[in-house]
């Protein structure tokens, strides 16, 4: 609807410029909004208001040549100009039935636009590093991120979804000598385990599965493993120079066979329990893609040598740096370090490329809150690639903090103490945990609530929108009960005979739903969805508890049927793009 007004107001707008009544250097393009009163009609527009100033003329006065000049149409039964010179459209009952008509014939199709009909986006999302099951942190990155890929898609992007394994680098060493270190302990060795390892239950299961494949092949002698290496504590210790000796003596003491061993065990491990316990989350991806295929690909040195092509490189204390300052960034990056290895970043340049170069769109990445300081990086990058910075957007998804009753849960996969989001969907279900990830604002802090998450009573939000389904379905399940019979194409011809409050309000709902999905592809804000499933789900709650649908009229009950029949659809609808089932009972 909003794009019929939307052409409806352009072609007013050329009819007065066609005539010599306005001129425009450049053709404005109508805003177009829902009214937030119906007193005020269904939608608003601006556009008055937006020109006049530079034609000379009184918003109120232009808006009445651009309402006298608008095009019949069936769908608006009147115009009006309010306030400081808007346009009130109101919708018209024959737009209204045609609006269920439409939920109807088109059904799980309702409120999608044609695949490929709008620009490709890359989405990067959930890329936790492979060094600990997945928590309850990560958990709303990857519900945001599964959701916000479906509705894009739903509005006719062409999506790609992909995780980033972090699979090369220092933290990924620290995760190989920690199983190793629980190897030499299940081999009965004498080892004090390193403050700074991974802590976790899960690091014996990996060395368990390291010692079932080598046996004793990668076991030595306790002291000989940590001899001579600077202290790990005390008040002359410092865990990260230890961890640091401790790795190379890992590698002295395995060689690279060995080693890798101990690497590839934990990397596969790990990514393949993330996998399957994000696919247990109903989050999938398109691509697995390996950091550590940039350097083996060429992928990394073709991008720093693309930068110093471009002259955004250069020596300094036997390392070399990026001038991102001069790309707007705080400070300059180390790409390589004066060891020879290459950085963090310079991967992430290199994946930046890459994404750019498979991807004729956008890439948009999903970061935690804490990698704030990577969107100036990120777009320096950009730019030094000689890529329009434009093309690459960045959200950050807040924190969201677990409680249990009054009680904080503390989180730090090195200490193993944390809540994992398996044991979190166990005790809440897969349903409430994608819900309540996605019903606040990606940018606001989230506190999750376990004991409304698992309850079953209105304030719940997703039972209260599931319940609504199960409402709809259960009515159907007493017609057939009946001697009566479902008629849809009787009930379109009684569209009319809807004219209650309730159901004039959702009637105007359900056909707000495709708006709902473009808006919130456009804003990259999923939570909008999941209010307006609530909204939906209030408005026919509160028709149920006052109407009776299966009453003798043909015409009125079928009628009815159609209404309720098109909003179980668009729940079921939106609440697939948000990762929820929309049960049949409850």
């Amino acid at each position: 609807m909003r794009a019929h007004i939307k052409e409806l107001v352009s072609q007013a707008l050329g009819y007065l410029k066609r005539d010599g009544e306005l001129t425009f250097e450049t053709e404005p393009v109508p805003e177009v909004e829902r009214t937030r009163s119906r007193e005020h009609g269904d939608y608003a527009c601006n556009i008055a208001m937006v020109l006049a100033r530079g034609l000379g003329m009184k918003p109120r006065d232009l808006a009445a040549k651009i309402r006298d000049r608008l095009p019949d149409s069936k769908r608006i039964e009147k115009v009006e100009i309010a306030g400081p010179g808007f346009l009130n459209f109101f919708a018209s009952s024959h737009h209204l039935r045609m609006v269920v008509r439409d939920i109807l014939r088109d059904a799980d199709d309702y409120g999608r636009s044609p695949a490929g009909s709008r620009e490709d986006v890359l989405l990067e999302y959930v890329s936790a590093n492979p060094t600990g099951p997945l928590h309850v942190g990560h958990g709303r990155g990857a519900a945001h991120g599964a959701s916000l890929s479906a509705i894009l898609a739903a509005a006719g992007h062409t999506v790609h979804r992909e995780y980033y394994v972090n699979d090369y680098g220092r933290q990924m060493d620290i995760l190989a000598v920690s199983v190793w270190m629980r190897y030499l302990e299940l081999a009965g060795e004498r080892v004090v385990f390193p403050a700074n390892g991974y802590r976790g239950d899960y690091i014996y299961d990996i060395a368990r599965e390291v010692r079932s494949r080598h046996g004793d092949d990668l076991r030595h002698n306790g002291p000989d493993v940590t001899d001579g290496l600077p202290p790990d504590t005390g008040d002359d210790g410092d865990p990260e120079v230890f961890i640091d000796a401790l790795i190379k003596r890992a590698r002295e003491l395995l060689g690279e066979s060995g080693y890798e061993a101990c690497f590839r065990a934990a990397l596969e491990t790990m990514v393949d329990d993330i996998r399957g316990d994000l696919d247990e989350f109903g989050v999938t991806f398109d691509r697995w893609f390996s950091e550590r295929s940039l350097e083996r690909s060429g992928a990394l040195n073709r991008a720093l040598q693309r930068l110093r092509d471009g002259g955004w490189l250069y020596e300094k204390d036997g390392a070399t740096w990026f001038r991102a300052t001069d790309l707007g960034d705080d400070k300059d990056r180390v790409v390589v370090r004066d060891n020879g290895r290459s950085t963090y970043f310079a991967s992430d340049v290199a994946y930046l490329l890459d994404k750019f170069e498979r991807c004729p769109g956008t890439s948009l990445y999903i970061l935690g809150a804490d990698h704030h300081g990577y969107v100036p990086r990120l777009k320096a990058a950009a730019r030094g690639l000689g890529v329009d910075p434009e093309r690459l957007e960045v959200q950050l998804v807040q924190f969201a903090v677990l409680y249990r009753g009054s009680e904080r849960v503390q989180m730090s996969t090195r200490s193993g103490s944390f809540v994992t989001l398996r044991e979190l969907r166990e005790e809440v279900g897969k349903d409430a945990a994608r819900y309540f990830y996605v019903m606040r604002s990606h940018d606001q802090h989230l506190d999750f609530d376990l004991e409304l998450a698992k309850s079953r009573a209105s304030e719940n939000p997703v039972y209260y929108i599931q319940y609504a389904h199960a409402r709809i379905q259960s009515v159907f399940r007493k017609l057939g009960e009946t001697a009566h019979r479902y008629n849809p194409a009787l009930g379109e011809t009684a569209m009319e005979r809807l004219d209650s409050d309730h159901e004039q309000e959702l009637l105007r709902a359900v056909g707000r739903y495709p708006e709902v999905i473009e808006s919130a592809a456009e804003r990259r804000s999923p939570h909008m969805l999941a209010h307006y499933l609530h909204e939906l789900a209030a408005l026919f709650h509160a028709w149920y508890n006052n109407s009776h649908f299966l009453v003798e009229d043909d015409e009125l009950r079928n009628a009815r049927l159609n209404l309720i029949n098109a909003t179980g659809q668009v729940l079921r609808n939106g609440l697939a793009l948000i990762g929820v089932s929309a049960p049949e009972e409850m």
